[in-house]
């Protein structure tokens, strides 16, 4: 296509997104209309894409990090011919694909994006995939705002990608100096943010982003470039084209008013389809052709009832072990696997294991663009800092992502470390996220084989792990179902009370059963090791034989284990009488045992708990 051709082709960009959010009354046509240059080069002349297969391994990827500018994405799509000229107009409309910023319900679209910031670290998993596991020579573009450029996770993503030498990784920085309430904090400063860039270790390339002949030399050096990154800095003007609103304040998120005038300045609808050029005959997925088959059965390891073994070290080991069997298995750490034994995977599988340092936002990140080219990746950190990428995680459910995530060292058991380093809010994190499921083992069998059930499970998976050895309860042949819970001690209809507990705290209540048994009290202990989904039928067949629960966690009394099990009687049913004991009060360092008393959740608390939970059941 010539570059008049091309011109034409941004300005027919332009028109489209003012027609589709016209339509919709709502909307980011100034923000679409900056970027269409940049989008009508990449889609005419570098873009390599199958829109009638989008699951072909060669596809390049493109990521539309400002979600917001939608309406350029789909007016791109529609010059392809993906999709047609009516569906463009539903842009926003119940049940249509176009949705206000995009998500994989579209075919073309591998990962959710709108919050900012995001597009990036994603890339750098997508990118990854393609230079460490695939061995394809997919090249993975990014087009970004330059608002977003102030977010940490944006420079994150700048190291991982440089230190990872992504080559097949280009960023397109659309420079067009407005943010939403105004002036950006480095306007149309091309220079300043390629003086950061370079300093991160990426080939810088400053354009003016209306220019498609500069444009277009600019991709083609960033796909020629070797051994770095390559970043496209575009000076471009918002609302480009139209004078009532170009490179003026105010109307950021907002349809252009009089429409029909503003087509008009633009030179009218046009109609120019654009024949994106296919990938590379030839390409094969051949890191992915055995990917989740199995070399055998998933050897888990196996552990004798009575051993001491720490719930993290049996994670490392199962990891280890499905890594083994399953060659899409990949594993991600936050520069703690010693601590989390994801260590015991890297050694086994050098060639799976993605060290992603001390950035946890990146970390999820990661593991999102994985598993995007098919990967089941096990991304793992302490959970008090998993934490910090909780939006991230709320964003991977938009994108239907599919991701093991692990906590270790939950909880006020981990002992002297103190407050900073306890995990005490996971559990409520991960039972917010739409459609997850959570986990928390108490032994090492049961680690185990709950590590191989969340390879088969759906959207976001939590499994917490704990740093003290406990003792083996479970014999290696028991089976967990997802969604299950197991009685630990039951006296039938003689049972006055119900102890729930999960993890650390499953101990502390057997021990206090021994306890209460000795005063007379038989008790029933629920292992509730599915926090999310929760076992009902269990817990309301206890309610009916003892009409007490206690929930005893390793947690805030806010979003864990006792909101889950109270959140079982919310049907309209009797509910029991319920008491629960949680972390209520701010941890300092003290020993393990210490820690649990302190935060009264240990054996000797249940203990008196129960029998002041009793005494107020039988007395009248």
């Amino acid at each position: 296509m010539h570059y008049d051709e091309l011109a034409e082709l941004g300005q027919q960009l332009r028109v489209d997104a003012i027609r589709a959010a016209g339509a919709a009354g709502s909307g980011h046509p100034t923000s679409s209309m900056s970027a269409a240059d940049l989008g009508a080069v990449l889609l005419a002349h570098h873009l390599r894409f199958d829109f009638e297969h989008p699951e072909h391994p060669g596809n390049d990827r493109f990521v539309l990090s400002k979600g917001h500018a939608s309406p350029l994405l789909y007016a791109m799509y529609k010059a392809a011919g993906a999709i047609d000229d009516e569906e463009l107009l539903t842009f926003r409309e119940l049940g249509s694909r176009l949705e206000g910023h995009p998500t994989p319900r579209l075919p073309w679209v591998d990962t959710a994006t709108g919050s900012l910031g995001q597009g990036l670290p994603v890339a750098v998993g997508i990118a990854l995939a393609g230079k460490k596991l695939d061995e394809i020579p997919y090249h993975v573009y990014v087009l970004s705002g330059d608002s977003e450029m102030a977010e940490g996770s944006v420079w994150e993503a700048a190291e991982a990608a440089s230190y990872n030498g992504l080559d097949n990784l280009t960023l397109i920085v659309d420079v067009n100096r407005l943010g939403q309430r105004g002036p950006t904090r480095e306007g149309h400063d091309l220079d300043s943010y390629a003086r950061r860039l370079h300093a991160f270790g990426w080939h810088t390339i400053e354009v003016d982003g209306h220019d498609v002949e500069a444009v277009d030399r600019a991709f083609a050096e960033a796909r020629s470039t070797i051994r770095q990154p390559t970043v496209i800095l575009a000076r471009t003007l918002k609302g480009k084209g139209v004078k009532a609103v170009e490179d003026l304040e105010g109307f950021h998120g907002k349809p252009v008013k009089d429409a029909e005038s503003a087509i008009a300045e633009l030179g009218g609808p046009r109609h120019q389809h654009v024949e994106v050029r296919k990938p590379e005959q030839g390409v094969s997925q051949s890191a992915l052709d055995g990917a989740g088959k199995s070399g055998g059965e998933v050897e888990l390891p196996r552990y004798d009832v009575g051993d001491e073994v720490a719930t993290r070290t049996a994670y490392g080991h199962a990891l280890e072990a499905l890594g083994s069997a399953r060659a899409d298995v990949v594993a991600l750490d936050g520069e703690v696997g010693d601590s989390t034994r994801t260590e015991f995977f890297a050694k086994a599988h050098p060639e799976r294991y993605f060290e992603c340092y001390i950035a946890e936002q990146q970390l999820v990140a990661s593991a999102v663009g994985l598993q995007t080219r098919g990967y089941l990746p096990y991304a793992c950190s302490f959970a008090a800092f998993l934490t910090r990428a909780h939006d991230f995680l709320r964003m991977a459910t938009v994108s239907r992502a599919g991701l093991n995530m692990v906590g270790s060292h939950a909880g006020v058991a981990i002992g002297q470390d103190g407050p900073s380093q306890m995990g005490l809010e996971d559990l409520a994190m991960f039972r917010s996220l739409h459609g997850s499921t959570v986990l928390y083992p108490c032994d090492a069998n049961q680690t185990a084989h709950l590590v191989a059930s969340m390879a088969d499970l759906d959207g976001i998976r939590y499994l917490r792990t704990s740093r003290g050895d406990d003792p083996v309860i479970y014999g290696p042949d028991e089976t967990f179902p997802v969604g299950g819970s197991k009685v630990l001690r039951s006296h039938g209809d003689d049972d006055r009370a119900t102890i729930v507990a999960a993890g650390v705290t499953v101990h502390q209540a057997l021990q206090a059963a021994d306890v209460l048994e000795e005063y007379g009290i038989p008790v029933r202990v629920i292992d509730l090791y599915s926090l999310k989904p929760v076992d009902k039928d269990t817990l309301n067949d206890a309610a009916a034989a003892t009409g007490c629960l206690l929930t005893v966690e390793d947690h805030h009394p806010e979003g864990g284990l006792g909101d889950a099990v109270a959140e079982a009687f919310a049907d309209g049913r009797p509910a029991p009488r319920l008491t629960r004991l949680a972390v209520r009060s701010q941890p300092a360092s003290a020993s393990p045992e210490e820690q649990l008393r302190a935060a009264g959740i240990d054996a000797e608390a249940i203990t008196a708990a129960v029998k002041l939970l009793v005494e107020r059941v039988v007395t009248p």
